[in-house]
């Protein structure tokens, strides 16, 4: 059995609003992040990020970050594809930074089905503060 592969699926520019806190609970520190818009490119796959999601946030007692973004994209064609991406952020691991997020894409039958049937992984990155966005980079395991 061959280990898996990655194959670039898409990059996305996701325009974030400023971080609100929802207080602390049993788990740790609580945020939340409006997501705004934004755009998504890739082969075969492009478009615009939707306005009206949110990145929900928790802040560990050992200093990991949790995300959980649920949102929409729509493709150029009209399609909406629903986005969960769960991240795990350690900051600073004992390798540097560790960012990496398993991605559920659910689409609409038709050309995009496929994404319905394949596992994705992910990386994410800050831009601020040139731009108040983080680009997220999305990979078939192939």
């Amino acid at each position: 059995m061959n280990p898996p592969t990655l194959r670039h699926v898409y990059d996305a520019l996701v325009d974030i609003a400023p971080r609100r806190d929802l207080g602390r609970s049993a788990r740790g520190e609580r945020f939340i992040v409006d997501i705004l818009g934004g755009t998504f490119e890739g082969p075969g796959l492009q478009g615009r990020v939707l306005p009206g999601g949110a990145d929900r946030q928790l802040l560990r007692a050992d200093g990991v970050k949790e995300l959980d973004a649920l949102y929409e994209m729509e493709t150029h064609d009209g399609a909406v594809i629903t986005v969960h991406n769960r991240v795990l952020i350690e900051d600073p691991s004992p390798d540097g930074r560790y960012v990496r997020s398993v991605v559920q894409l659910s689409a609409p039958e038709g050309p995009y089905a496929w994404l319905n049937r394949r596992v994705f992984v992910g990386t994410l990155q800050g831009l601020q503060p040139e731009r108040a966005a983080v680009k997220i980079s999305v990979y078939q395991l192939a």
